[in-house]
């Protein structure tokens, strides 16, 4: 309506000033809706552009309110990267189910302790980490930077705290409900206190975690192909790739111009690159984001195929979370996760990998990067976050309870490493000496001052990463600081590779599975993919659960199942019916000329479920729950909830030590009733089993989160000091069979 009747731009320009001088004289009371804001966000003519800019103008001095519609995809690629009124819009999305999920959650009644229920916030509104900084010997004028989480931040009461105690904000996350903040110490209670706060926590740091062998030993080469009946009755054989899957890889940036990340029709299978630093670079300055996503997705064009990752045709999605040193911030985390749930459907995003992590202090209930890798779950995609390098000590002593965040989230599937000794039969496999081990010690504390700790069994599985050797960044900082990690594969830069050792390196080994599996079948939902994972592993002789999970990755296996899975399965499909479309293969998987059975378990919370009725529908197979909502708990005992699982399910009291054969078989660990009462009867320096339990993190007097970073570098550089896996040379010549 404002450019009717208008003749030139001038015209036009000075009829929109008009219009905003009365909306300013209204002082908020009237808010402009901007009709067309998707074709004029493109600021396609001169128009356009002045328009935007007059609105900008406006919008920076606070003097006029403004709401338009616009798609996820024109807000990303027109709104927030660089345009003048970028600095002043907040996306507000109507469309989210997962919101509304939490609206339910928060009807949900507090216990006597303030506890809510699982999806909700629990216990003290002050994360344990920054209540020790107030209690310190510190000025209440100092600054500190938090995330803020709540259901009404931009309430009255908030906004002039805010204002009035000179806070600055410097990051929305609009689709988790939370912000950064820099406030002084002093206002932390203040804001606490005030209605639609939920939660505060410090911005933290993070830090990087610490065929093909990959290909060969996962079992993924023994199940490459899958057969398609169409529809005039032929049957079409497709490659199991990971084609047309997106894995988004949060990490240090990947080096793009490596050859690994080619696609067959030789373009880059990196469609997407965001930098949420603050460098401004998405390329790989550091050396582990390139590594753990060929790892993931690498082809097999180099080497006759001896690099290949798990799901060599998947795309990838770079989001750069981590800066040139490999280290970052919580903040810069919740960025990149509150930019995947807005725009997973864009590029077909159904994994992410994140090979980083902070000390798990606070109660995943309460923990901001765990309350968003539960809403990207919630919406069909699959988290895998590594369990963390701190298996043991500098006495090389097991410990217990080190699983890092948001590897301590229950509906995330936390990935441990094993150590292959270079081989591909899996006769001698073993934990790796210094992956972390459960049970988690993230806590919440009640009104009495009591923690609470959530003590779920983690890892969910375990998977190769002891000297792996995957894709080099050319110039990398830590090929810098540890040359033999070079292995000269090629004089080509973007051929050659390094080897490296970690839960880092297991995890996108168990992303790149999860895009093979959603591939064969898209509408799998990720509890069901865990679930699957979990329960064709292989049981390590001699290792418990919380040093193992489930057991040991088997791909092949696990696609065995994913062939013959319905496709039908949905949340009103009928507790009990059938999953399978016929009968299931044998419960045998080999690899390399040796035979293992599958675990037949999988970890629910604090215990573990077995018997021949998982192979039926279970409600918690379905999108929005956890796997643990079908066990309830009752005077200390658990017992299966029967409107979530069907009898024939059955739970384990005692938590076991393998002997290499099916999960309910072993020698007892501990009695599962040690992790219940909110883990109260558990205390740090517990000798727990072969070693000493411990929380994960320690507070320093310099407010800095402490897991043992120098540790975990080491076990980047070194892993446990047996043989890697074979190193290849590369010929030039590029292989397309793969």
């Amino acid at each position: 309506a404002l450019a009717e009747g208008v003749q030139d731009d001038a015209a036009f320009g000075a009829r929109l000033a008009a219009v905003l001088n009365d909306a300013r004289g209204a002082r908020g009371r009237v808010v402009l809706f901007v009709e067309g804001f998707e074709a004029l966000a493109t600021a396609r003519d001169k128009r356009d552009a002045s328009t935007l800019s007059l609105l900008a103008e406006f919008a920076a001095r606070g003097e006029v309110r403004l709401a338009g519609a616009i798609t996820p995809a024109g807000f990303e690629l027109n709104l927030t990267q660089g345009q003048a009124l970028a600095p002043h819009v907040e996306a507000v999305y109507l469309d989210r189910a997962e919101e509304a999920a939490e609206g339910d959650e928060d009807e949900e009644s507090a216990d006597a302790d303030g506890a809510q229920s699982a999806g909700g916030f629990t216990g003290d509104k002050v994360a344990p980490e920054l209540r020790e900084m107030l209690g310190g010997a510190r000025s209440s004028s100092e600054r500190v930077s938090v995330i803020l989480q709540g259901d009404d931040l931009k309430n009255a009461e908030v906004r002039e705290l805010l204002e009035t105690s000179g806070a600055r904000v410097t990051g929305n996350f609009n689709g988790l409900a939370a912000q950064s903040i820099e406030l002084p110490l002093g206002v932390v209670e203040q804001l606490a206190a005030r209605r639609g706060v939920s939660h505060l926590s410090l911005d933290g740091e993070l830090k990087a975690l610490g065929w093909s062998h990959v290909s060969r030993t996962t079992g993924r080469d023994d199940e490459d192909e899958n057969e398609e009946v169409m529809p005039d009755g032929t049957i079409q054989v497709h490659k199991i790739d990971g084609k047309g899957i997106g894995i988004a890889v949060l990490d240090s940036g990947i080096y793009t111009a490596h050859k690994a990340f080619l696609g067959r029709n030789g373009r880059s299978r990196v469609v997407y690159s965001r930098d949420f630093t603050g460098e401004g670079r998405t390329d790989d300055p550091f050396g582990h984001g390139t590594h753990v996503a060929a790892l993931a997705a690498g082809n097999g064009q180099i080497a006759n195929g001896a690099y290949a990752g798990v799901a060599p045709d998947a795309n990838l999605i770079n989001l750069r979370v981590l800066n040139a040193q490999g280290t970052g911030t919580v903040s810069a985390l919740l960025s990149a996760l509150n930019w995947l749930i807005a725009n997973r459907t864009l590029y077909n995003i159904r994994v992410v990998n994140i090979s980083l992590g902070a000390a798990a202090i606070n109660s995943y209930r309460n923990d901001p990067v765990c309350r968003a890798v539960r809403r990207l779950v919630d919406a069909g995609v699959v988290v895998a976050a590594a369990a963390g390098n701190e298996g043991k000590n500098t006495n090389n002593r097991k410990i217990y309870g080190h699983i890092h965040s948001p590897g301590n989230e229950p509906s995330a599937l936390t990935v441990g490493a094993s150590n292959t000794f270079g081989t591909d039969a899996r006769g001698d496999d073993a934990v790796a000496t210094y992956s972390s081990r459960g049970p988690t010690r993230s806590y919440w504390t009640d009104a009495r001052g009591i923690k609470h700790y959530d003590n779920l069994i983690k890892p969910d599985l375990v998977a190769p990463g002891n000297k792996l050797v995957s894709a080099q960044s050319a110039g990398n900082l830590l090929v810098r600081q540890m040359p033999s990690l070079n292995k000269n594969v090629s004089a080509a830069p973007t051929a050659n590779m390094m080897m490296m050792s970690g839960t880092s390196m297991a995890t996108p080994v168990v992303a790149g599975a999860a895009a093979l599996m959603l591939q064969v079948n898209p509408r799998l939902t990720p509890n069901m993919i865990k679930a699957l994972l979990m329960y064709t592993a292989q049981q390590l002789r001699g290792f418990n659960a919380f040093e193992q999970g489930a057991g040991q990755l088997n791909v092949g296996g696990a696609l065995a199942l994913i062939k013959i899975i319905r496709t039908d399965l949905s949340a009103s499909t009928p507790l009990g019916t059938p999953v399978f479309k016929k009968t299931p293969p044998s419960p045998f998987t080999t690899i390399a000329g040796h035979t293992f059975s599958w675990s037949m378990g999988i970890i629910v919370g604090h215990t573990f479920a077995h018997g021949p009725y998982l192979g039926l529908y279970q409600k918690v197979y379905g999108s929005g729950v956890l796997l643990s909502d079908g066990i309830t708990i009752s005077e200390g005992v658990l017992l299966a909830d029967r409107t979530m699982m069907t009898n024939g399910v059955l739970l384990s009291d005692t938590i076991l030590t393998s002997n290499g054969t099916v999960m309910r078989s072993g020698n007892p660990f501990c009695g599962t009733g040690v992790l219940l009462s909110d883990g109260v009867l558990l205390a740090d320096n517990t000798v727990f089993g072969d070693g000493v339990l411990m929380s994960d993190g320690v507070l320093m007097s310099d407010g800095v989160l402490m897991g043992d970073s120098t540790r975990a570098l080491q076990t980047l550089f070194h892993g446990d000091a047996t043989a890697s896996m074979a190193v290849v040379l590369d010929n030039g010549v590029t292989n397309s069979n793969y």
